[in-house]
């Protein structure tokens, strides 16, 4: 799978966010899942590797970072 032209690019908020505006919003673009802040959707994004995207995931799951 070829990765999205960034003009088609997708992003959406988790349903857990309840329309909160500190959230970040996800894009699946091929194997790789792009990452932005939705406050500010034009100041880029990163573009993690499935190993990397699976790895972040399962860190915040397990309470590694503090998002109070």
């Amino acid at each position: 799978m070829s990765d999205l032209p960034l003009d088609r690019a997708i992003f959406r908020k988790s349903s857990h966010s309840e329309g909160a505006n500190g959230c970040v919003e996800t894009c699946a673009s091929g194997s790789r899942r792009l990452v932005r802040d939705s406050k500010n959707p034009e100041g880029g994004f990163l573009s993690l590797e499935p190993g990397a995207w699976a790895a972040l995931v399962a860190e915040i799951k397990q309470g590694t970072y503090d998002f109070d």
